[in-house]
């Protein structure tokens, strides 16, 4: 399969933004990278921002879909987030999107930013959604505060993101899914 020029560009740059953060992804990386020259970049894109915001979508995208695909699963709502925050991950690499968040370039852009911060405020929802069907069908007390606990959740993932990177450890992560996972325990009937 022969993948475009357009493609190669996208999918060099998202690449380098989680590897080197959006100073770090210049045009003559995205470039050699995508094995596509400056002609074509300018073809497809109106410049670096474009190309980065195409980039960040997709990637908010697919965190998105493959978290839907599990959260949406067979099982119950619990063993649905279980299985969400088990799944494998790099957890020395960090989140592709949770790291654009310490990334200054983006966080200051708006149009760059959205993306992230609508991933985000998703996955907090949706979380949330299922955390309240839990509750609904009498799996989880009614003390727990569905969106509390979404975002309690969202955060023990990437703060075990920051963890395994400091600690260049992936088991700092996987800890910090089993207690939070353990908190939840204790509100299962």
């Amino acid at each position: 399969m022969v993948v475009d020029a357009r493609e190669r560009l996208i999918e060099s740059t998202r690449e380098l933004l989680w590897e080197r953060g959006y100073v770090g992804a210049s045009p003559k990386a995205i470039q050699q990278r995508a094995g596509a020259g400056q002609g074509s970049m300018y073809h497809h894109f109106r410049g670096k921002p474009d190309l980065a915001l195409a980039a960040i979508t997709r990637t908010a995208e697919e965190m998105r879909a493959r978290a839907e695909a599990e959260l949406s699963d067979a099982g119950t709502p619990v063993q649905r987030i279980t299985a969400y925050l088990r799944r494998e991950r790099d957890s020395l690499r960090g989140c592709p999107v949770g790291r654009l968040t310490q990334d200054p370039d983006v966080m200051a852009d708006p149009a760059l930013r959205r993306p992230v911060e609508e991933t985000f405020a998703w996955l907090r929802a949706r979380l949330a959604e299922v955390l309240a069907e839990a509750r609904a069908n009498g799996e989880l007390d009614t003390a727990l505060d569905p969106a509390a606990t979404a975002t309690a959740l969202v955060a023990v993932l990437q703060g075990g993101y920051v963890l395994a990177r400091a600690a260049d450890d992936a088991v700092a992560y996987a800890q910090a899914v089993d207690g939070a996972l353990g908190l939840l325990a204790g509100h299962v009937r």
